[in-house]
């Protein structure tokens, strides 16, 4: 006899917390963890006004779910999921159900889903952001995999998943390893948001000379209005944390940034599909730069790394700015993300749907921000504009920022403060409105010494030509 409606793999902070949000919407939990004691605990700490039955094993799993069975692996991205599902297939049946809520790259995600499918079992991979807090009260699903499993597993996952406006922030996203690439580009924004504001802490700190309390009450101020969001917040609360001695603790933290890989995989599939993620890019570097911690000490004691502090009758100019570079800069990222979708999906056959995962992204997840209904409102245009930056509502916001943005830069480059992020997004908005570009000089270098051919600016498209630039000097037009 079935005693559960949902088993869940994997019993660490994400696992638990979906967990208890499943049982709060009335689901009958299956609950397996490879520690056994961590399931014991689970099921005494929570068990008692719940239908919990605790398993120790994943066979035995298998055996309290009702049919078709629906399993939720939280367990670390890689070779252990693979090593999970190798346990549960000889007990899966044709139109059971397998989803991995974890961070795994997309591709295994798209290889689980054909493998399962030649035994009749339904893979979903689906992206899940929130933190502890989202997963425990209100998540941001990206389902994807087999459509199949949707109609089945739909209303339990919209139950659990944040609403706005009663909308559930959990909507299908498309086959194979849809679900878990949009997660990817999620990690990769939020990852770019993170180093955004990084900077501008940075700069209010060692350039405007801000104590962490005016800082808290700026960013407080500024969530108030056009930069409102979860980050943003967040780092107001972070800013005014002191130590056990009353000092800051952020001051305390080690400048030393981990990260677990999505990030890097959404710079490195930005390559792949010939996308310029620029700011993602410089963020995930600037992770990278942080970790070669000793290096930077005794770089800093042989180049020397004090700040220039601006004049203090500056310093209201100098946070306008940085507030409308956080701004625009935000907006690139999202503009170059979407970019980034929208390439991978013509690749992989997807139709991603762009504006309803905007519409994801509004609660419940790391990176929700004021203007994700405005991106809603871009994909509902008709024709959709190619990018972001050419929508009617981010050019008059990223037109009314654009001098503040260059302010900020400036400030940095004239401080002596590192800006990697807020810098290369201004780089990429002003290379992406230029029209005639600094490539042609490239592609002259090019000819001159690899003989790899151009393009005239006068003639059509289609032809090549070369020019025997150590020779005569003559133009040759190429078959």
């Amino acid at each position: 006899m079935s005693t559960a409606d949902i088993g869940v793999i994997g019993l660490g902070v994400m696992g638990v917390n979906l967990a208890l949000n499943l049982s709060d919407q009335g689901f009958r939990l299956g609950v397996y963890n490879r520690t056994l004691a961590v399931t014991t605990e689970f099921v005494a700490a929570h068990g008692q006004d719940r239908v919990i039955t605790a398993a120790d094993s994943p066979e035995q799993l298998v055996s309290q779910l009702a049919q078709p069975r629906i399993i939720l692996l939280m367990v670390t991205a890689g070779r252990a999921v693979d090593a999970v599902i190798g346990q549960l297939l000889p007990r899966f049946e044709p139109g059971d159900i397998l989803i991995d809520g974890g961070n795994s790259n997309y591709r295994d995600s798209k290889r689980r889903c054909r493998e399962l499918a030649t035994k009749g079992i339904h893979f979903v991979g689906m992206g899940i952001s929130g933190g502890e807090e989202g997963a425990r009260h209100g998540p941001s699903l990206m389902p994807g995999g087999a459509a199949a499993a949707w109609p089945i597993i739909r209303d339990m996952f919209q139950s659990i998943a944040a609403r706005v406006d009663d909308v559930p922030c959990c909507q299908w996203l498309g086959d194979g390893g849809a679900g878990h690439y949009v997660k990817m580009v999620h990690n990769g924004i939020e990852y770019g948001d993170m180093q955004l504001i990084a900077e501008v802490c940075h700069l209010m700190q060692h350039a405007l000379g801000m104590s962490h309390d005016e800082m808290a009450d700026t960013f407080a101020e500024w969530n108030a209005g056009r930069l409102e969001s979860y980050l943003i917040d967040i780092t107001s609360r972070i800013l005014r944390q002191r130590d056990k001695d009353g000092s800051p603790l952020v001051d305390h933290i080690l400048d030393r940034a981990g990260q677990k890989g999505t990030g890097v995989w959404t710079a490195q599939d930005a390559l792949d599909h010939a996308v310029p993620l620029t700011l993602i890019g410089e963020a995930v570097h600037a992770r990278m730069l942080s970790a070669r911690k000793a290096e930077r000490v005794a770089a800093a004691a042989l180049l020397g790394s004090a700040p220039v502090m601006v004049a203090a009758s500056a310093r209201a100019d100098c946070l306008d700015a940085l507030h409308d570079a956080l701004y625009a800069a935000k907006l690139v990222s999202y503009a170059q993300g979407f970019v980034l979708m929208q390439a991978a999906a013509e690749a992989e056959g997807w139709v991603l749907p762009y504006g309803e995962i905007a519409l994801l992204w509004r609660a419940g997840c790391i990176i929700r921000s004021r203007f994700l209904g405005d991106i809603k409102t871009s994909f509902s245009r008709t024709p959709v504009p190619p990018s972001l930056l050419q929508d009617p509502f981010f050019i008059d916001e990223i037109k009314a920022a654009e001098a503040g943005w260059r302010q900020a830069v400036m400030l940095a480059v004239g401080s002596g403060v590192a800006a990697p992020a807020l810098s290369s997004a201004l780089a990429f908005y002003d290379g992406y409105r230029c029209a005639n570009g600094s490539a042609n000089i490239l592609q002259a270098q090019r000819d001159f010494f690899g003989a790899h051919s151009y393009q005239r600016t006068d003639r059509d498209g289609s032809e090549n030509f070369h020019t025997r630039w150590l020779g005569d000097g003559v133009e040759e037009k190429l078959p």
